[in-house]
């Protein structure tokens, strides 16, 4: 699974939502900026032209090591963004993307980016509770992916209640909502990076069979144009007096 390929299609997907963001953060203005779970630096490879010197923290060793080859110049540390080793307010903004729906207590995740920074940012977090799959025949397909996600220790319908965790974090937000645009069956769809992921998921928890039966009928769908695949996704920005 190229996993670095995939961020970078998740990336794609909020490239216009994070140039607003930063914009209205001030990231031309800000001094140093921290991504919570970096991954393999596919948002710090793409950040806007700014001054600001940049850090990345993740738990993964391997994710740092190739963050380091796509990010070069970002200032890495291994560590966990429910304890983020930094003074207060040692950063002007602190982001994550795709993160929150995979960590253990969110809100202390959350926290601790308030605690290090004046503005904190949460680009992208789904909700599947909220999937929309059709044909009505490949709703089961989501399903399957929901209990995945659940089995992996991540929380499917985080992005719903994002709005209440940068609230009861003590965040004044200022904005907060659904990104519009998200029908995945609308974007640029690249067929055999999106089935790697599925079938990563998937193979916990059904045979072979059952996954070749569910991407014949997804592909027939998507070449008859009657693939809808919808998944709300959530953001959240905001300052701390």
């Amino acid at each position: 699974m190229d996993w670095h390929g995939r961020y970078l299609q998740q990336a794609a997907w909020t490239q216009d939502l994070r140039s607003y963001i930063f914009e209205k953060a001030g990231l031309a203005r800000a001094n140093r900026i921290l991504e919570v779970g970096c991954g393999s630096g596919a948002i710090l490879s793409q950040l806007p032209e700014s001054p600001a010197a940049r850090c990345g923290l993740d738990l993964d060793f391997a994710a740092l090591r190739e963050c380091r080859i796509h990010a070069p110049g970002v200032t890495l540390i291994h560590a966990d963004g429910h304890h983020i080793p930094y003074c207060d307010k040692s950063f002007d903004i602190a982001y994550c993307h795709y993160l929150l729906l995979w960590v253990k207590n969110p809100l202390q995740v959350v926290k601790e980016m308030a605690r290090v920074s004046r503005y904190v940012v949460a680009f992208a977090e789904p909700d599947y509770s909220q999937r929309v799959d059709e044909p009505y025949d490949l709703k089961q397909l989501g399903e399957f992916q929901n209990e995945s996600l659940r089995r992996q220790g991540a929380n499917p319908s985080l992005g719903g209640a994002l709005a209440e965790i940068f609230f009861r974090a003590g965040i004044k937000i200022e904005e907060a909502g659904e990104i519009r645009g998200r029908d995945v069956s609308r974007m640029p769809f690249a067929q055999e990076n999106e089935w790697d992921v599925i079938e990563s998921d998937l193979q916990r928890i059904c045979s072979r069979e059952q996954i070749q039966k569910m991407k014949a009928r997804d592909e027939q769908a998507r070449k008859e144009e009657k693939r809808v695949l919808r998944i709300p996704t959530f953001f959240a920005w905001g300052h701390v007096d």
